[in-house]
């Protein structure tokens, strides 16, 4: 997302300005804010708490402020840095584990190992965050994902995220996967493998987290608190493995969300 784009972190009067410019604009009516772009924890602790305290000072009502963020950047920032981080107004982290499975985060680059992965999702949990893992359905391919669907619940069941979100992997220009799909090399899987992936997971993972299928590409709307509603979501699963065999009208359906461009 960002390849065409030179990393820099912004001026604290600039950044404060925009905080005063939306302050203005809605005052007290907002109750969430997020900080996006890709890497905000990499600033400095004392710039970031600046920030917050800012943030907090133009909207006294607010209730969370999330944050994208990187698990190697968990990783490596010092435990008190985050807790000042969290206490100062940060109250939860969106990261993208992807996949769980050593050999494929190797092969998308993602730049961070299922250990780094363990580490940040703990460390951040222990600080008090909320925590909000992303899993890509379908990047092994028709060829692995099975062991896609087993190396992901491994690191989500040692993490224990509060919230865990699939989309379905489409495979992006520029990317190490789509030079692999126009090489030949790579099978983007069909729905029926994608649902029987969905399944796998779900039937491996050992969490206490809510389980979110809330996105267009997704194939199914799965939606529930683990483990209550584990049985009902492997059920909706199985029921969709069934009925697309026999239905030919979803699995053209179906088969149309492989054609979307964007995530």
């Amino acid at each position: 997302m960002y390849k065409t784009v030179k990393f820099e972190i912004r001026d604290l009067e600039e950044i404060r300005g925009d905080i005063d410019m939306a302050g203005d604009l809605y005052g007290d009516r907002v109750r969430t804010v997020f900080i996006a772009d890709s890497d905000s924890l990499i600033t400095k602790t004392e710039m970031f708490l600046e920030v917050l305290k800012h943030l907090c000072a133009c909207f006294p009502h607010v209730e969370r402020v999330t944050s994208y963020a990187r698990a190697k950047t968990l990783a490596r920032k010092p435990f008190d840095d985050l807790e000042k981080i969290r206490k100062a107004g940060l109250t939860r982290l969106h990261v993208g584990l992807e996949t769980g499975d050593r050999e494929l985060l190797q092969e998308i680059k993602k730049g961070a190992t299922p250990e780094e992965m363990i580490e940040a999702g703990k460390k951040a949990k222990r600080a008090g965050f909320e925590y909000s893992l992303y899993v890509l359905l379908g990047i092994g391919g028709e060829e692995k994902w099975e062991q896609h669907a087993r190396g992901t619940a491994e690191v989500l069941n040692q993490i224990d995220p509060h919230f865990i979100r699939v989309r379905t992997f489409i495979p992006q220009p520029d990317s190490p996967l789509y030079d692999a799909m126009e090489a030949g090399r790579f099978e983007t899987p069909g729905p029926e493998t994608i649902l029987k992936e969905t399944k796998l997971l779900l039937e491996k993972l050992e969490v206490t987290s809510e389980f979110l299928s809330d996105h267009i590409s997704n194939l199914l709307p799965l939606h529930g608190k683990l483990p209550q509603e584990k049985e009902r979501m492997v059920g909706m699963a199985e029921e969709a493995l069934r009925r697309f065999k026999e239905d030919h009208g979803l699995r053209e359906e179906m088969e149309a969300r492989r054609h979307l461009t964007n995530l």
